[in-house]
């Protein structure tokens, strides 16, 4: 048999989106010695194995406690294929009281393998026909539109603008699409720091997002991975908790707030589905069915550990993560200061940067396109890495931003890599190309 043709396989494999994220493994890979801004990956200096042991034992004795299994039972759950909507669901919606204040029937709760999961289930439901469209506040998560992609859904790109979505322009997007006979399905939008912009939607645009939603008859797509790392305390509600009319699908990740290796998140879909003879169920239940057939259930070990944590925190994560929030705020403090402190004349230079009230990112402004190769160049040359912006666009096309992620150095690598950032962005202004 001779070789497959990549032009007969699933469009998909040739998208930008998904060579964009192997490129960037790919460099990260070939300069180890680099220092990376460029994952947005959580803080590794607190991980301890013992303290998955610890976990793994805490669910096991709230199996045989609270939920009232016999050893034999519990041993089962924990070594068998499992319940497909998950095992810790009763946790998850005692954790989303907790920390958003948002009072979920369990039953409407889908446990993931990674909000990544969460994603490609919601899309898949919603994408019953090639007319059906999603939108996305641009920059958007790569993840969110390679999954669009997998399903075939279009992702129309709605402006950002200066408090994080121009609802105008939402407006204005929903009501061409339909024009032109397409059916937007839903908005995806991160209302925290968002990924990779760093924006954060204030309460009142929060409250007119789900005004025009309704209004519109649109679905909201929340993803929250960050919204505990603010600079202070206090956490606006969720779009979820705003919510009075189930407009909201909650996609939950453990990845930022747990450990990833776990692999957990989850999905809030308590959207009524009309089942026909006066039957309704919520949307949840047909996400199970999708995720019956897509990865049959979540590793029930994987549960336990997250489980295990949620137990041990009283499934309070803000107080889980006291040292993790501490740690991305002195980072982000750290990054910013630095590089006013390196780049005094940035200003003249053409050069400027947002500062963002919490989460990992930091989008930098250069006046120079900026693309893959000079990524390379910058590794290769400065030894330094970050993320090209036009990644989170979709489009390939050059843009004179970067983005830094803060969550994964300690201070001394910081103050080496923004060292080496100074000296890359410098050459490139005073030298130009080349």
């Amino acid at each position: 048999m001779g070789p497959l043709r990549l032009g007969e396989l699933h469009g998909s494999l040739t998208d930008p989106v998904l060579a964009a994220m192997e490129f960037l493994n790919e460099i990260a890979n070939r300069y180890p010695e680099a220092v990376s801004f460029a994952p947005g990956r959580p803080y590794e200096e607190f991980f301890d194995v013992q303290d998955l042991h610890r976990y793994l034992r805490a669910f096991h004795q709230y199996l045989v406690g609270e939920a009232g299994m016999d050893p034999r039972q519990a041993r089962r759950t924990l070594f068998q294929y499992g319940r497909t909507k998950g095992i810790i669901h009763e946790l998850v919606a005692r954790n989303l009281a907790a920390d958003e204040g948002i009072q979920a029937d369990p039953e409407s709760i889908v446990v993931t393998v990674g909000c990544q999961e969460a994603m490609l289930l919601v899309l898949r439901a919603l994408r019953a026909e090639p007319r059906d469209v999603l939108l996305a506040v641009s920059p958007v998560y790569v993840g969110l539109t390679g999954a669009a992609r997998l399903v075939e859904m279009p992702v129309l790109p709605v402006r950002d603008g200066p408090a994080g979505i121009d609802l105008d322009d939402l407006v204005a997007r929903v009501r061409q699409a339909r024009a032109e006979g397409l059916r937007p399905r839903g908005l995806y939008v991160a209302p925290d720091f968002a990924n990779p912009s760093g924006a954060t939607l204030d309460v009142p645009l929060r409250r007119a997002l789900l005004r025009v939603a309704a209004e519109e008859d649109l679905l909201l797509l929340e993803d929250n991975p960050y919204r505990l790392f603010g600079s202070t305390d206090d956490r606006l509600p969720t779009l979820k908790a705003l919510d009075d009319d189930a407009r909201v699908v909650y996609l939950g990740s453990y990845a930022k707030t747990g450990f990833p290796g776990a692999r957990i998140g989850y999905v809030l879909a308590d959207q009524p589905v009309d089942l026909g003879d006066s039957r309704t169920g919520p949307l949840a239940d047909q996400l199970s069915r999708l995720k019956s057939m897509v990865t049959v259930n979540t590793s029930p070990v994987s549960q336990a550990m997250l489980g295990g944590l949620l137990l041990e925190h009283g499934y309070d994560l803000a107080k889980a993560n006291l040292r993790e929030i501490e740690v991305y705020r002195r980072n982000r403090r750290q990054v910013l200061d630095g590089l006013a402190a390196r780049l005094p004349d940035a200003a003249e230079l053409g050069v400027r940067w947002n500062s963002p009230s919490g989460g990992f990112f930091i989008v930098v402004t250069v006046p120079f396109p900026v693309d893959d190769p000079l990524l390379e160049f910058s590794a290769r040359e400065h030894g330094v890495l970050w993320t090209p912006m036009h990644h989170f666009y979709g489009e390939g096309v050059p843009l004179p931003h970067l983005r830094l992620s803060v969550s994964l150095l300690t201070p001394e690598r910081i103050e080496r890599g923004l060292d080496r950032l100074a000296a890359f962005v410098s050459q490139r202004v005073h030298s130009g190309p080349g």
